[in-house]
């Protein structure tokens, strides 16, 4: 049966069935490759999009519940990678394997969108649902922090803190392979 989207702004008809996943109808049908697979039973958050504005799990809802809904991808975010929690994620060097960070970056903007300025109480109840397997949690949190004074007036740092340090106590940037300097939506680099 075919289903009316809107995803990334763009109008798409898809011929699915009822009980396919927007996950699979957005990786497999429209080919936007930036969702990941995670866990397929929407505990882990690889797969977050926003759906109406708000951040769900593509891979719980059936597309029959999505019809007529306006849904936004990584790749939609923004269309070169100038989202301000795009842009703090590559300043932090948030990823290690990256897997995970497109469902993280999308809670994350869900979580701005919604509260501007967030506290650390926020920031675990709105991501309390996405999980990395690396740990780049402090990272994330750095991130999300960042995303605020990103267009703004901006300290440089991430926060009003004197700077993060991970469990050993030291401040890390990690080295990022050139295989994923292209991930997390269109455009974004991390060169």
């Amino acid at each position: 049966m075919p289903y009316k989207l809107t995803v990334n702004g763009r109008p798409a008809s898809v011929d699915a069935p009822a009980d396919m996943a927007p996950l699979w109808v957005i990786r497999d049908v429209l080919n936007l490759r930036g969702t990941k697979y995670g866990c397929g039973i929407g505990q882990c958050g690889a797969c977050t999009v926003h759906m109406g504005g708000r951040a769900v799990r593509s891979c719980q809802t059936p597309v029959s519940a999505a019809d007529n809904a306006k849904i936004t991808t990584i790749e939609g975010l923004s269309a070169d990678g100038s989202h301000p929690v795009q842009l703090a994620w590559a300043d932090l060097d948030v990823p290690q394997c990256g897997y995970c960070q497109a469902g993280q970056m999308m809670s994350a903007a869900a979580l701005l969108a919604k509260t501007p300025k967030p506290n650390d109480q926020d920031i675990d109840a709105a991501m309390n649902g996405n999980l990395c397997r690396c740990g780049t949690y402090i990272r994330i949190r750095q991130a999300i922090h960042k995303g605020l004074g990103v267009g703004g007036e901006s300290s440089g740092a991430c926060c009003s803190c004197s700077g993060h340090r991970d469990g050993y106590g030291v401040r890390r940037r990690l080295w990022l392979p050139r295989r994923f300097q292209t991930l997390l939506g269109a455009g974004l680099s991390f060169g």
